[in-house]
């Protein structure tokens, strides 16, 4: 079984859902940017639909977000210059 909880602060979530899209934190889509084994488990970076960037720790409790950061601002487009 999959838990997904996650903490709060600027960058941190308040719940299982980004704050930033609504998507629930445990839902596809997301990409994984990458995975690391560390002695505790796993860490996962992932990248939300909307664009935010999270780190999941996956460890014997489950899977936690336990930080993301806002998505990244559009960059004007060069097709005009």
């Amino acid at each position: 079984m999959t838990s997904t909880t996650g903490t709060t602060g600027t960058t941190g979530t308040t719940g299982t859902a980004c704050p930033h899209c609504g998507w629930p934190d445990a839902s596809e889509p997301f990409q994984v940017v990458s995975r690391h084994n560390t002695a505790a488990g796993r860490t996962v970076w992932t990248r939300c639909g909307c664009g935010s960037l999270q780190v999941r720790v996956v460890d014997g409790l489950g899977t936690h977000v336990v930080s993301r950061s806002r998505p990244a601002e559009a960059r004007p487009s060069s097709a005009g210059r």
